[in-house]
């Protein structure tokens, strides 16, 4: 019987501004040497630690808004408050992964304009970009990211200010992700619950598509004839 691996609970929060070029966030570029999501683009975030559990009395989902202003503090020099924090999404990691981690995934406005100081280890450079331009350079190969990430800025790009993004957010409900990973001539397909493929780990089942393809780094949702017991992650274009 194979071992379970452990699961750690961990948080990120997506810091958010208005601009003159609409929605703005700010994203982190992690190391290239690390193991995992080396030369990614990410939100600031990491694992709740024992102090953060303790500050929240025991209350792990407060404990990972202590935790992801905390995160925001260290690697890059902001502080969110964890009262504006709205839930966007909770991920668990893929059963293959080595490590795992269920993950809160907030937005929080940024009330000041302190500087960006990133901590030159985890991570290595910074910017603050209009989500909108953020999908784009994605869809040019120009910013790799993970499916969380993307998922929440193709989210947040349907709004046009931090107020809007925050108020229609805390209405709307909290995807819980489990994704299943498999590759299909070359490329990775994520399936989420509601695939033809979700259960057996195979994206070619024939059948309804609930699924993020990358091709060539890129990523893109598929949503094809899914039981409506299964909601898009991301709002789908009006028909």
């Amino acid at each position: 019987m194979t071992e379970k691996k452990p699961i750690r609970p961990a948080s990120t929060v997506v810091l958010l501004r208005d601009s003159d070029h609409g929605l703005e966030t700010l994203l982190l570029r992690r190391n290239k040497a690390l193991a995992f999501a080396g030369g990614f683009w990410v939100f600031p975030g990491g694992s709740l630690d024992a102090a953060d559990l303790a500050a929240a009395d025991g209350d792990e989902e407060q404990a990972a808004r202590i935790a992801a202003a905390r995160e925001a503090m260290e690697e890059c020099g902001q502080q969110p408050d964890p009262d504006d924090m709205v839930l966007l999404s909770h991920w668990t990691t893929p059963e293959v992964e080595r490590k795992r981690f269920a993950t809160w995934i907030y937005a929080a406005p940024l009330r000041g304009e302190d500087a960006v100081v990133i901590d030159g280890g985890e991570i290595h450079d910074s910017r603050w970009l209009p989500v909108a331009q953020a999908l784009a350079e994605h869809r040019a190969g120009e910013l790799a990211m993970l499916p969380p990430t993307w998922i929440s800025l193709v989210t947040l790009s349907h709004y046009r200010s931090v107020d809007e993004a925050i108020a229609r957010e805390r209405e709307s409900p909290v995807p819980q992700v489990l994704p299943v990973l498999a590759g299909v001539d070359g490329d990775l397909v994520a399936m989420y619950r509601g695939d033809a493929g979700y259960d057996a780990a195979d994206p070619q089942q024939p059948g309804p598509r609930h699924r993020a393809c990358m091709q060539g780094g890129v990523w893109s949702y598929v949503y094809q004839e899914v039981d409506p017991a299964y909601p898009p992650l991301v709002p789908l274009p009006q028909e």
